[in-house]
């Protein structure tokens, strides 16, 4: 399988993922915004020119939630996965969607506002708002994290999704500093060599 990945970006999901299950991957790298990525090529891979993408076969994806879905049903072989039957399974479900539905769009606002426009148009009012509304969105985290040390019990995908996201928001400034619980799993998470290795990539 070929990951199309670019550092700091929703792709380290994808590599973060394969390296948890010791799957081999072929990379693909970027550098973001890199010109290849707007290549007629690049664009049968993802119709946007972004990451990440994954090739497996004929078979091609690229939206991060649905590539991770994608790799534990048909080769995690059950793991990072509840048991359907589980009462874990839909706090799983939960906490998976949590990431790209609540924490990344506010994520995505303080991205454009502090690193990809120019000062100039820079918004503080748009950036504010970001910022109140991740923190605001982080304290669900910090409950669902009440006495435990994932969000679904055992490390699961939905660590993978809202956990990169975590991750993520802390790098980009967002206050956690009243919600242990958060910057706890923050550094649990940070810990782990998969994730290590996929920020390294």
């Amino acid at each position: 399988m070929k990951i199309y990945h670019a550092p700091n970006t929703r792709s380290v999901r994808i590599v973060w993922l394969f390296e948890e299950l010791g799957l081999d991957y072929e990379l693909e790298a970027f550098s973001l915004g890199d010109p290849k990525m707007r290549d007629p090529d690049y664009l049968k891979v993802h119709p946007m020119g972004r990451v990440p993408a994954l090739k497996d076969g004929d078979q091609t994806l690229f939206e991060s939630g649905a590539i991770v879905q994608y790799v534990l049903a048909k080769y995690g072989d059950g793991r990072l996965l509840p048991d359907q039957d589980s009462p874990e399974f839909a706090t799983y479900l939960q906490w998976f969607h949590y990431a790209e539905g609540m924490l990344m769009p506010p994520v995505n606002t303080i991205v454009v506002e502090t690193i990809l426009l120019p000062e100039d148009r820079r918004n503080q009012v748009n950036l504010d708002r970001a910022l109140k509304l991740l923190t605001r969105m982080l304290g669900a985290v910090e409950d669902g994290l009440a006495g435990r040390d994932y969000l679904a019990g055992e490390f699961s995908g939905a660590d993978i999704m809202t956990g990169h996201a975590c991750v993520v928001s802390a790098r980009l400034g967002a206050d956690i500093s009243d919600k242990p619980n958060v910057t706890a799993y923050v550094e649990r998470l940070k810990a782990r060599p998969a994730l290590q290795k996929a920020f390294a990539t």
